[in-house]
C-alpha cells in the first residue's frame, strides 16, 4: 500500500513540474530558447503574489487573478526587447542573457527582500486531505495544482491547434522566413508565445509557493526540474510536459520510499535513463505540436 501511495503522491508531484515545464518548452518550442531565468522568475510571482495579497487582502488562490495577466504583460515585454535583440544575434546569446537575468534577479531578491523563506498560505485547502483507504489520503492542494496543469496544458494545445493566433506561431516557429513572407509579424507573433509562458510560469510559481517555502535562490532546483521534465517527455511536446512532470515526481517519491535520501538522486537518474534510451524523449515528433 505504501508504493500505491507513492505512486499517487508522485503523480500528484508530477502536476507541479508539469505546470513548471509547460513555459520552458512553449518558449523551446517556438523560438528555440531556453530561458534560464525560468526558475527564478517563478519565484519572482511567488513574491508577487505575496505582496499582491499582502495590498488587496486576496486569497492565496485567487491572486493569481493579478499576477498572470502582469506576468503575460512582462513576457510580452521581455521577448520583443531582451529576447528579440538576442535571437537576432545567434541563440547562445539567449543563453548568456537569459543567465544573466537570472543572476540579476537572484541578486535583486536577496538584496531587496532578504534570504528569508516565506509561503503563501491556504489555510485549510493546504492541510485537508481526503480518504481513500485506512492508509490514502490525497491532499486537496497538489490535487488542485494536478487539475490546473492538465487544464493549462489543455488550454495553450487547444489555442495552438485550433485558434488563428496559435496556428500563426506555429508556422512562425516552422519556418519564420516563409512567416515573414505571408505578412505575419513574426515580432508580436513570438511576443504573444512569450507572454502565454510567462503566464503559465506565473501560475506555477504560485503553484510552488503554495506548497512549500520558498527563497531567492529557489530557482536553479525548479529550472533543473523543469528541465528534467521537458527532456523526459519531448522537448517541444506540450502533453509530453505532463507526462515528464509525472515520471519525474513518481521516481522522486518512489526514491524517498527506499530511502529519504534518494528522492532527487533517483530523478536525476530517470532522467538521465531516458536521454540515453530515448534522447527525443518519451513522446517523439510524430505526436508534438
Amino acid at each position: 500500500m505504501n508504493w500505491v501511495n507513492a505512486i499517487i503522491q508522485g503523480t500528484l508531484l508530477g502536476g507541479q513540474y508539469a505546470l513548471f515545464a509547460c513555459g520552458l518548452s512553449l518558449l523551446f518550442g517556438t523560438m528555440r530558447v531556453i530561458n534560464l531565468s525560468h526558475g527564478d522568475m517563478a519565484v519572482v510571482a511567488a513574491y508577487v503574489a505575496l505582496g499582491v495579497i499582502a495590498v488587496t487582502s486576496l486569497p492565496a488562490i485567487l491572486a493569481w487573478v493579478v499576477v498572470v495577466p502582469v506576468f503575460a504583460l512582462v513576457g510580452y515585454v521581455i521577448q520583443r526587447t531582451l529576447l528579440q535583440a538576442s535571437l537576432q544575434r545567434g541563440l547562445f546569446t539567449t543563453l548568456l542573457v537569459t543567465f544573466g537575468l537570472s543572476v540579476v534577479i537572484q541578486n535583486l531578491l536577496q538584496q531587496t527582500l532578504s534570504a528569508d523563506s516565506h509561503k503563501l498560505l491556504t489555510g485549510s485547502l493546504g492541510t485537508s486531505a481526503f480518504q481513500l483507504s485506512d492508509e490514502l489520503y490525497v491532499p486537496y492542494l497538489p490535487l488542485l495544482i494536478l487539475v490546473v496543469a492538465v487544464a493549462v496544458l489543455f488550454s495553450v494545445q487547444y489555442f495552438l491547434s485550433r485558434s488563428g493566433t496559435g496556428r500563426l506561431i506555429r508556422a512562425v516557429a516552422l519556418d519564420r522566413e516563409a512567416a515573414q513572407l505571408s505578412g505575419a509579424n513574426d515580432r508580436h507573433i513570438f511576443g504573444i508565445a512569450a507572454a502565454i509562458a510567462f503566464a503559465t510560469l506565473a501560475l506555477a510559481g504560485m503553484a510552488f509557493g503554495m506548497s512549500s517555502s520558498f527563497a531567492p535562490t529557489a530557482g536553479a532546483s525548479r529550472l533543473l526540474f523543469s528541465f528534467e521534465a521537458v527532456v523526459i517527455g519531448g522537448i517541444g511536446s506540450i502533453w509530453g510536459t505532463l507526462l515528464g512532470g509525472i515520471v519525474l515526481g513518481i521516481s522522486q517519491i518512489v526514491g524517498a520510499q527506499i530511502d529519504s535520501g534518494y528522492s532527487i538522486l533517483a530523478g536525476h537518474l530517470v532522467f538521465l535513463l531516458v536521454l540515453a534510451i530515448r534522447p527525443d524523449g518519451l513522446i517523439r515528433t510524430g505526436a508534438r505540436a
